[in-house]
């Protein structure tokens, strides 16, 4: 099993700044992709921003130039800077990770328990 612990997130005003991090644990799992998905009230859970271990990354439309996410590889741990917030980036905020099993070689993917990302007008 790997788990997965979120933190960082609270109330802001519109145009401040979060960093949301998450650290991923499971010493008999490889960790592989990691990243970050948002699901607002009544609304379908949505991608923000991914990161392969090797770094490449990829965002939403509706963050590009706004959020960035970087890893840790060594620590497991994957984090979001979330700049220029605005009232619509208000949702409950997910990490997701990759994993394979090093005893299967099975691949995975597990989530964290979510924190809650408010931006207030």
């Amino acid at each position: 099993q790997v788990q997965l612990m979120e933190s960082g997130g609270g109330l802001v005003q519109a145009g401040g700044s979060l960093r949301l991090s998450c650290a991923a644990s499971g010493s008999s799992f490889s960790i592989n992709a990691m990243g970050w998905y948002r699901q607002a009230p009544g609304k379908q859970r949505e991608l923000v921003a991914t990161s392969t271990s090797g770094g490449t990354t990829n965002y939403a439309d509706s963050v590009k130039g706004r959020f960035t996410i970087s890893r840790d590889n060594a620590k497991n741990t994957v984090y979001l800077q979330m700049n220029s917030l605005k009232p619509e980036d208000t949702a409950v905020y997910y990490c997701n990770a990759n994993a394979n099993s090093r005893a299967t070689f099975k691949t995975y993917w597990y989530w964290g328990q979510g924190t809650q990302v408010t931006v207030s007008s």
